[in-house]
């Protein structure tokens, strides 16, 4: 077997994850962060300008003072400033829009990559909200860094530049001043990540629990539990708040001491700069040189400790959802990506081993060959191995040991696209999309036509109540087909297993939702959609596999009871007896007597 294709992982940290993105537009950044520095540069350049025009008016000789260069410098300085940023602001927006859609789609594409455990582990409602609260953040990042930190950084060095030419010695003690604070703040500012990303976890889960609660409103309602669930929601608000507030709290401490250091720093260089003056060793401009850089790069620094805290707080929510989504996918595509090409059908399990992750053992040596073209039954107790076995056929998990082929085609060696577009599954819950009935039966085949739609509607009995909506086959189902009956629901399944037309078909408790007649007609259809195909039904009821080629009892991950329904009605074992109960609906059958807690017993 080929191993997993040999290709970068996803990015699990926040700074190799946002790096990926800026070397996807090397020229968009690389261009945004010259504009942001001449614009900086350009503004600390003003600065200067002003300087010269103080000295030159400052002149004993007012008609020899040379006042039209520097007000020329001053004037083109701010006007090129104003261009750089209207640009920097354009390219920004293309750079930063595009990143955040980029972004999203890789994550939507690496979730989507996680096996289905994954997603009974983790609300659905939480994952979507990381991948949105994750571009939000990766946008407020991007936009701190251009706007908020790099420009109060050029004006420090600018600052740095301009002291060494006006006094070196203060020129040095801006640094140390500069260099003492950002210590500070940086090692205070780091005790504060843990209570950051707390806060962004607590966040993900109250919304993820918000959404399952609302989800199942219905359930709510039923069981008057309204008031149970607002206690229940406080609760877990109260604790979000909490983490909010220690966050909070964390960054007004940093604040504070921000704004002492940069107090001190600002006095002691404006009270130099004015002993300076009047001892003669600094002029006038430079006076106003250093107080408007001094100014400057207290209100720079200010916004930059606030920003580098908010990025901090973004670093913290990105890091959240990478360990969640980022998740190494526990099933990938082999290193050559063969398209399945399945011939006639045949399945053939040899071997397989498969153990849930938490150490639950299914199947160990499991053997089972299905021939092509093979209608096949499997039946048994809950917890048997049905929907497990369903599952690795279509390789939404892979087993540990042993193999699956379908047509000498071990699956772990295809693509799961391609493996997936030949088998067509009608589960006993049909998930459909809030979009339009017709939208969603064509989901079975993007590129069928209305006619082909149209076909699949009638091959599955929908066409009647569907011309019985008020909007037709424009009538929105609603969020997962609420607006539908269940079996409605199921029927519309069925037409996209019709409409998609693989030579493999999955039936998981495919007629569990329609009533008696209902199931005699989609019965009738099925016999069509299963002619010439290789078909896995799992059924409860037995109805349903009557006319099947064979069953396969399933107990405990072994094959209990293997053969046609008419032999294993003549056998007597378990599918005998579960057939005598479900044939008299008026029998009552105790514990004991219950055909597959007969097998159990007996260590099948």
């Amino acid at each position: 077997m080929k191993r997993a294709r040999a290709k970068a992982p996803f990015p699990r940290r926040p700074i190799p994850f946002l790096w990926r993105y800026v070397r996807l537009r090397p020229v968009h950044f690389g261009l945004l962060f010259a504009i942001i520095v001449g614009a900086a540069s350009c503004a600390v350049g003003v600065q200067y300008g002003m300087k010269l025009i103080v000295d030159a008016m400052s002149a004993a000789d007012r008609a020899a003072a040379n006042l039209w260069f520097p007000l020329g410098l001053f004037l083109g300085l701010i006007a090129v400033e104003n261009v750089l940023w209207r640009s920097g602001g354009w390219l920004g927006c293309r750079a930063i829009v595009a990143t955040g859609v980029d972004l999203r789609l890789d994550l939507f594409q690496h979730l989507t990559g996680q096996p289905m455990r994954y997603f009974a582990e983790n609300y659905s409602g939480a994952l979507g909200n990381r991948i949105s609260q994750t571009a939000t953040a990766t946008a407020q990042i991007f936009t701190a860094l251009t706007w908020n930190i790099l420009p109060p950084v050029v004006d420090f060095l600018g600052a740095v530049v301009v002291l060494s030419v006006i006094d070196v010695d203060m020129a040095g003690a801006l640094v140390g001043f500069v260099a003492i604070v950002a210590s500070l703040i940086l090692v205070f500012g780091s005790r504060g990540r843990p209570l950051h990303q707390r806060f962004a976890e607590e966040g993900a889960r109250t919304n993820g629990r918000l959404v399952d609660v609302v989800a199942n409103v219905w359930t709510v309602k039923a069981f008057a539990a309204r008031q149970r669930e607002r206690e229940r929601l406080e609760r877990e608000l109260g604790t979000e708040a909490e983490a909010q507030k220690r966050s909070w709290m964390f960054m007004e401490k940093t604040r504070l001491l921000h704004d002492l250091s940069l107090w001190i720093m600002a006095s002691t260089m404006l009270l130099w700069s004015v002993l300076g003056w009047r001892s003669g060793h600094l002029t006038a401009g430079d006076v106003v040189v250093i107080s408007a850089l001094t100014f400057r790069i207290l209100h720079g620094s200010r916004d930059l400790a606030f920003s580098l805290i908010n990025v901090s707080q973004q670093f913290g929510g990105v890091a959240e959802s990478l360990r969640v989504i980022g998740q190494p996918h526990a099933v990938t595509d082999p290193e050559d990506g063969r398209a399945f090409r399945p011939t006639a059908g045949a399945i053939s399990f040899r071997d397989v081993r498969y153990t849930y992750p938490g150490g639950q053992q299914v199947f160990d040596g499991f053997n089972v060959q299905i021939a092509a073209g093979q209608r096949v039954g499997i039946v048994g107790p809950s917890g048997g191995g049905k929907s497990t076995l369903i599952s690795l056929i279509q390789r939404l998990d892979d087993v540990q040991q042993g193999a699956i082929e379908i047509d000498g085609q071990d699956l772990r060696e295809v693509t799961q696209d391609s493996l997936r577009a030949r088998i067509a599954v009608v589960p006993q819950e049909i998930a459909l999309f809030s979009r339009t009935i017709f939208e969603n039966i064509r989901y079975g085949h993007p590129d069928a036509s209305e006619e082909q739609v149209y076909q699949a509607a009638r091959q599955a009995y929908c066409e009647d109540f569907i011309r019985a909506l008020p909007n037709g086959w424009d009538t929105q189902v609603g969020e997962r087909g609420v607006m539908l009956s269940g079996g409605q629901r199921q029927r519309l399944g069925i037409a996209r297993a019709f409409l998609k037309n693989a030579p493999i078909l999955v039936l998981d408790e495919a007629t569990s939702a329609l009533d008696t007649h209902s199931e005699i007609e989609i019965q009738t259809a099925l016999e069509h959609l299963m002619h010439g195909r290789t078909v896995l039904a799992v059924a409860h009821r037995l109805s349903t596999v009557v006319r099947f080629d064979r069953i396969l009892v399933l107990v405990a991950g072994h094959v209990a009871e293997d053969g046609s329904p008419e032999a294993l009605r003549r056998q007597g074992g378990a599918f005998d007896a579960l057939w005598r109960l479900q044939g008299d609906s008026h029998s009552r059958q105790p514990a004991s007597g219950n055909p597959w807690m007969r097998l159990r017993r007996a260590g099948t």
